[in-house]
């Protein structure tokens, strides 16, 4: 990504939540579990809004390039 980013971090326990964003763009990320060094997250987000893991999201922009 070229645009600047800043970073967050707390912590989350298992059914808590965070926000991202605003208004009808608004994503929830809540903890619903884990496992050893992995974590289980669900997303809730408007239609319009793409979410990806990482490497997808890689392969996606590489494909389109």
């Amino acid at each position: 990504m070229s645009h600047k980013q800043s970073n967050l971090v707390f912590s989350r326990r298992i059914g808590e939540s965070a926000i991202v964003g605003e208004g009808d763009n608004a994503v929830k990320v809540t903890v619903v579990g884990y496992q050893g060094n992995q974590v289980k997250l669900s997303f809730a987000a408007p239609r319009h809004v793409a979410i990806d893991r990482e490497e997808i999201r890689q392969r996606k922009e590489d494909f389109v390039c």
